[in-house]
């Protein structure tokens, strides 16, 4: 079987620190913290940006559950050709294609994984060592040019991957909820409408306050989101 995942890690920025930071210079994002408790963010920083994004695209518009058959079988399909290691992107390429349609993949993702392992090879996707020297707009200009990847995709791959603590999804749904909720008009009750989301622009005024822990703002931002849920 191909290696699990390493055991997920606090981000190597000091959370503590960002904490007080906010909720000094924002005490209405103060007050969600407080109510929100401690800040549990995880990173799986050991993951190359190739195997990040194997696994970004495969979850795209998928249940978890669904998604995580899909990865699981693509990366038994390898073994033990790849012995208990990730496959490489040349592997990819040089699957047939019925292989990944027995994964579970579509035609467009297929397409999707083949193009980022070119662009691996290419050197336009960076290796993990080159990568954590970018700054986080010159990972997005890179990552984007792959099929089927998106901004939103490589800010998921900052936040969650990378650990970087200064972005703002201000196109994530649970983020703008958030905002919404902490700073907007928009109750507990309330149905969302779009009228109710706000605009990029007013995110990113408000969001000046928070530099340079916009991760760790936005974060809490989808926390708010947790606090309105129905107790199950």
């Amino acid at each position: 079987m191909p290696r699990p995942h390493h055991a997920p890690r606090s981000p190597r920025y000091d959370a503590r620190q960002a904490l007080l930071d906010l909720s000094t210079s924002d005490p209405k994002l103060g007050k969600l913290i407080e109510r929100a408790g401690p800040f549990t963010l995880r990173v799986a920083s050991t993951q190359s940006p190739f195997e990040a994004l194997v696994e970004s695209i495969i979850y795209q518009q998928l249940h978890g559950k669904a998604a995580a058959a899909i990865h699981r079988r693509l990366l038994e399909s390898f073994y033990p050709v790849t012995s208990n290691e990730h496959f490489a992107a040349q592997h990819l390429l040089d699957c047939p294609n019925e292989q990944l349609r027995a994964a579970g993949l579509s035609h467009n993702k297929s397409l999707a994984l083949r193009d980022l392992a070119a662009k691996t090879i290419d050197g336009t996707v960076p290796t993990l060592l080159r990568i954590r020297r970018m700054s986080d707009e010159a990972i997005i200009e890179h990552l984007t040019q792959v099929r089927g990847v998106g901004r939103w995709t490589v800010e998921m791959l900052l936040i969650f991957r990378l650990g970087r603590p200064n972005v703002l999804p201000v196109d994530d749904y649970g983020v703008r909820k958030g905002f919404a909720l902490t700073f907007g008009k928009l109750k507990p009750v309330d149905k969302v409408t779009p009228m109710d989301l706000p605009k990029p622009d007013v995110m990113r005024r408000r969001a000046k306050k928070w530099e340079p822990w916009c991760s760790v703002a936005s974060w809490y931002l989808w926390r708010a989101c947790d606090l309105v849920k129905p107790k199950t």
